[in-house]
């Protein structure tokens, strides 16, 4: 058989309180209840002496009002209650400028050129926080006057270049003169952000039939430069072929004239040689280029020398046997 007991607090029916030892208990249960307030506000408050800063971002600590930039990751000592710490994010971020996050041209798109034409351009601009401490107190919204100075520096360059230029061959030149400008703007207002690059996503004119022409334009202006392309080809292919051949013809040119001049030398010097031969014997050296002059002439004659002094003694030129063959 199993009784059950109700446990039944004991009264003092005189006075009407509870024995000492139940007071006991709640004083054990409210220093209990304390210490461990006291243990959740030691670890809320051990916890916010520290704070991390990641590889990609930098912290500004502020003491009584007075910000100082952290730049080095990892952990940092702060002090609770009397420093605050706000961390900003410096990689290199985007921004849009003429469209949304669907990729449609916005009413900033629209701009005119310096020939009065309309035309939509979009850029995408890339930034980054340069310092931390200007970004979060030299203005409210950094990204707000970067976007603001992106979108004066890019109507103010493409209202100086006419829609060709725009639309096709002026792009690098302008994006150039943009980057440059918004450089210079930021250094002057010193907001702490710093302009990466920008580029012309897409330039188009507003209506259809315009767009049409123009990538005609464009299509014909890649034709052309095709062609001029093909044209330096083939004049760099053909030109040190020429200047061979140019080459080769002075070569042989040169190697003639050495040897006419050569040949003219030796026939000089023969004649040199006869002349002197000429002066010492001239009758008998006329005689003698006389007959072989008759001999190259009349190669068959025969010449027959007899002497001047009377005697009988006679030559037979050219000396051959005297039988009849």
């Amino acid at each position: 058989m199993v009784i059950f007991k109700k446990n039944y607090r004991e009264v003092d029916p005189g006075t009407g309180k509870a024995p000492k030892n139940t007071k006991q208990d709640f004083k054990q249960i409210r220093r209990a209840i304390l210490m461990v307030v006291l243990l959740v506000f030691a670890f809320f408050f051990f916890n916010s002496c520290w704070f991390t800063i990641q590889e990609e971002q930098q912290a500004v600590v502020c003491t009584f009002g007075k910000p100082k930039a952290v730049t080095e990751p990892g952990l940092h000592f702060k002090i609770p209650l009397i420093q605050s710490v706000t961390k900003v994010n410096t990689t290199i971020q985007g921004l849009t400028v003429g469209y949304d996050e669907r990729e449609e041209y916005t009413d900033e798109a629209m701009m005119i050129t310096s020939d009065y034409n309309f035309i939509r351009v979009d850029f995408y601009a890339e930034y980054r926080i340069s310092d931390p401490v200007k970004a979060l107190y030299a203005s409210q919204d950094p990204v707000a006057i970067l976007n603001n100075i992106a979108q004066n520096c890019i109507r103010t360059t493409i209202g100086s270049y006419g829609v060709d230029a725009v639309l096709t061959t002026g792009k690098n030149e302008i994006q150039a003169n943009i980057k440059q400008m918004i450089m210079d703007k930021l250094e002057t207002y010193d907001i702490g952000v710093q302009l990466v690059n920008i580029t012309i996503q897409d330039a188009q004119p507003p209506t259809t039939e315009v767009i049409a022409a123009f990538k005609e334009v464009e299509t014909a202006k890649q034709g052309k430069e095709t062609a001029l392309n093909n044209a330096n080809k083939y004049r760099n292919e053909q030109i040190p072929e020429a200047k061979a051949e140019a080459d080769k013809i002075l070569q042989d040119a040169q190697a003639q004239k050495e040897s006419r001049i050569n040949e003219a030398e030796g026939q000089v010097a023969r004649f040199n040689s006869m002349y002197e031969e000429y002066i010492k014997y001239p009758t008998i050296t006329k005689q003698r280029m006389f007959f072989e002059t008759m001999e190259d002439v009349m190669p068959e004659m025969k010449v027959i020398i007899q002497s001047g002094d009377g005697s009988q003694v006679q030559q037979l030129l050219p000396l051959e046997s005297f039988q009849a063959e």
